[in-house]
């Protein structure tokens, strides 16, 4: 206790001394002030406030699901037992905190309809004042840690009930942490859009249903028998099942709480639907193919998929895995039956905000919907949203959820519909793809440019790797020594921005064994998610090693750690052609003007090692244009406060030959085949055998990728012939055909076509055409229907004739 009060007035005093000399981090973070600096970098160079942490607090955790619920906690910052917490999020989202036994202040994240760093206040006077701020990552459910959420036992089962020979218990369980009580509620909660779609009207939201059960022990794990919806419950399809403490009202927002995955309700459906299934899964298919016809067409608008798989991974700036369909995950494609991996377009579309996915078979070849229900599919939502999030169709899961996997239910899984939904939802072919084009940095550097010029340049220094002014896309290169006593250098940070976007740089860390990646001048950490929605770009960092940064262009970066050494790959779309300056070259398929001096100047002698040196040192940055961060003594010395390209540097521009070199035979035994130049550079000047080796690993996976990358010819797909049908599904340059009729038919046209390098199919147009039996069998029927038809009208009119005539006779009789 008394430890506890001692830390209180410290924090306290420090505020107060911060307060009274105006060197206070109170709504000052990110700030550098006049004799302190509350800006991220100031811990590592040891010039904080000293009410930095109080103020410009770090969470524990740092992210959680978008649905809320996830009770964090805040590091460093001392708050009083009796404090009220009130956490504030993007300015207007507030959630009620609270101070535990030790001291420590803690937030509940909130309901979001967006993913991303999500800014926020603390208040510890219940709102009055917020005078603490920090950022949450929110999270897409699909890209969460199970660790993190609540997890449906066999969810097929929860998402099939009430199909045929689908019924019985259902189980759910969820780690007890998440929740901090000893009686919990288990709730469902169901997702609906209103108002009339792409108008502002259009809404989003998330409701409380009904309650499954009340003070259930926190014991981890939950099973009921489901029981149809009662009244208007039914009309919620989609939901999902949260637990939260049973302390808490029926429904209340904002709690800590742990959340299943959103998922199709089949399991609390209506009576009609347990009783005919497929019937009312049908009529919620028809409704939805009347909804699709009146919905604006938004195909013309989203990328092609690449052509084959090999391009579908190489295209990292516009294509990323789809974790339902995973090929490094054992190829587990639920709803792409005959697919081995799928890849969705990153990003939007950019006025109606959909989305592509493209799946390929164990061929490498693309698999259409045309021919298969585990094609391709299109997305009138992205499933990751879009931004500027928040509303329909941008809400990131639930959007797609509601217009693209709700009608595959209805059309295809509940009932064997799926032409109402392909109509919709057509595999897009590849034949209007265009790969990107590839530049590489790796080694004691060396350069390949985005039209395949190579060349070394070891200059000391801060230099533009590509500029795009029509683009706005921008990337540095910094280098420095290799070791203190090397003539060579190596690129140690690559920073990188697109327009307004966030500011990434990755660097090597000390030691040279991982990639450090900061956003906006601060550190990431990557412990909780691998994947990350920034402003104006995405991150992945799967491992320590491996960081790839997307921008909306559709340009990636690539990096690499290697022995020490970056391996920085960019891929630039078709519409970056003739807009690229900088090392990497300008990108228009002719090497020859390729190395362009940063006044406009091209070189004249791309194999003379100084006018290669001059080139590299005119791309030095300005002070002024720097993305970099200079975060230590170090880099403020040697790059911020030093000319940008250090002219005192001058390194080893030829290789020397001396067969005495007690490296020359591993330069030998290492280096050969393509690339072997730089290999042998980086051993016998950059002295480092290890370095010469991940050189040549680099520049063959650069080949590789420039190889997967090559443009595939595509004819575009080839129907079956009316009562006939194909074998082959395949239909890029060289695939064949074969189209053969039913029974019964005779084939008119080709009944073998091959995919030429003109985009056409050889041969004609395939027809099946009735046989001359056939034709006889069918006229015989048709003359034989005709003549029954004719004594059945006779006998009829007669029977009619003949039961007047006796009416008749029977009046006159009368009379």
């Amino acid at each position: 206790m008394m430890g506890r009060f001692t830390a209180v007035i410290v924090a306290l005093l420090f505020s107060c001394i911060s307060s009274t000399s105006g060197q206070t981090c109170e709504k000052n973070c990110g700030k550098n002030l006049d004799s302190c600096s509350c800006h991220t970098t100031c811990t590592s160079l040891a010039n904080c406030c000293a009410d930095y942490k109080e103020y410009c607090v770090d969470i524990s955790p740092y992210s959680g699901s978008l649905f809320g619920g996830t009770d964090f906690i805040i590091l460093d910052a001392s708050f009083e037992t009796a404090s009220e917490i009130e956490c504030r999020f993007n300015g207007n989202i507030s959630t009620v905190g609270y101070v535990d036994d030790g001291g420590t202040g803690h937030c509940i994240s909130p309901l979001l309809y967006e993913t991303g760093w999500i800014p926020f206040e603390i208040s510890s006077d219940n709102g009055t004042t917020f005078t603490r701020a920090g950022t949450w990552l929110s999270v897409h459910t699909g890209k969460l840690d199970s660790k993190f959420k609540a997890i449906l036992d066999n969810s097929t089962k929860w998402q099939y009930y009430g199909t045929p020979n689908v019924g019985g218990t259902l189980e759910m369980t969820w780690n007890t942490s998440l929740v901090r009580a000893e009686k919990v509620n288990i709730e469902l909660w169901g997702y609906r859009e209103t108002g009339e779609p792409y108008t502002e009207y259009w809404l989003g939201e998330w409701h409380y249903l009904y309650s499954l059960a009340k003070d259930h022990p926190n014991n981890g794990s939950f099973s009921f028998l489901p029981k149809p919806a009662e009244n208007s419950f039914s009309s919620s399809e989609l939901g999902s099942v949260r637990v939260s403490s049973s302390s808490h009202p029926d429904g209340m927002w904002n709690v800590q709480a742990a959340w299943t995955e959103d998922h199709a309700l089949a399991w609390h459906l209506e009576e009609n639907f347990r009783k005919d299934s497929a019937g009312w899964a049908l009529d919620k298919c028809l409704a939805w193919d009347e909804l699709e016809n009146q919905l604006p067409n938004f195909l013309s608008e989203i990328i092609d998929c690449p052509c084959t798989l090999a391009q579908a991974r190489a295209d990292t700036g516009r294509f990323h895995t789809d974790y339902g369909c995973d090929i490094e995950k054992g190829s587990v494609c639920t709803y792409h039956p005959g697919s081995v991996h799928c890849v969705r377009a990153i990003q939007a579309s950019p006025k109606y905000g959909a989305g592509q996915q493209c799946c390929y078979d164990s061929t490498g070849a693309q698999v259409l919907t045309a021919d298969s229900i585990g094609g391709s599919t299109p997305d009138r939502a992205h499933d990751w949203g879009s931004p500027p999030y928040k509303k329909p169709p941008r809400i990131p899961g639930q959007s797609h959820w509601i217009y693209d996997v709700l009608s595959f239910y209805y059309c295809c899984l509940w009932s064997d519909n799926c032409h109402y939904y392909f109509k919709h939802r057509p595999s897009s072919d590849c034949r209007r793809y265009k790969s990107p084009q590839s530049a590489v940095v790796f080694g004691d550097p060396h350069f390949i440019t985005f039209d395949g010029t190579s060349y070394s340049f070891n200059g000391k220094g801060e230099y533009t790797l590509v500029i795009s002014a029509e683009k706005q896309l921008t990337i540095q290169g910094r280098t420095e020594p290799v070791t203190e006593t090397t003539n060579a250098t190596k690129l140690s940070s690559v920073a990188m921005r697109e327009a307004s976007s966030d500011i990434i740089e990755v660097r090597l860390v000390s030691g040279n064994s991982d990639l450090e990646v900061l956003l906006n001048q601060k550190t990431l950490s990557f412990t909780e998610q691998t994947w990350m929605d920034l402003y104006g770009a995405f991150l992945f960092s799967p491992t320590s090693t491996n960081v790839t940064v997307m921008f909306p262009s559709g340009a990636g970066v690539e990096v690499r750690q290697r022995e020490g050494t970056m391996t920085t790959t960019v891929l630039l779309p078709e519409d970056f052609k003739d807009a690229t300056l900088g090392l990497l070259g300008k990108m228009n398929g002719d090497a020859k003007d390729d190395l362009v001096f940063s006044n406009g100047s091209v070189v004249q002698n791309s194999s003379n090692p100084e006018e290669l040196f001059s080139f590299g040192a005119s791309w030095a940055i300005a002070n002024e244009s720097a993305l970099f961060t200079y975060d230590s003594e170090y880099l403020l010395e040697t790059y911020y406060r030093a000319p940008r390209h250090d002219t005192s540097f001058i390194p080893v521009f030829l290789v020397p030959e001396s067969p005495d070199d007690p490296l020359a035979n591993q330069a030998a035994m290492i280096c050969s085949g393509g690339g072997s130049q730089f290999c042998r550079y980086d051993i016998l000047v950059g002295r480092s055998p290890g370095i010469g080796n991940a050189t040549r690993m680099s520049f063959q996976s650069h080949v590789s990728l420039v190889e997967d990358l090559k443009p595939v010819l595509s004819c575009g797909w080839l129907s079956p012939p009316d009562n006939g049908k194909k074998e082959g599904t395949t239909y890029l340059q060289g695939a064949k055909v074969r189209l053969s009729c039913n029974e019964g038919y005779n084939l008119k046209g080709s009944a073998l076509r091959l995919c030429q390098a003109d985009g056409q199919w050889s041969g004609e147009e395939t027809r099946c055409v009735a046989s001359s039996n056939t034709t006889g069998i069918v006229a015989g029927s048709v003359i034989g229907a005709l003549t029954l038809i004719v004594i059945i009208t006779v006998i009829v009119l007669h029977s009619r004739k003949r039961k007047r005539k006796d009416e008749h006779s029977a009046e006159t009789e009368s009379h």
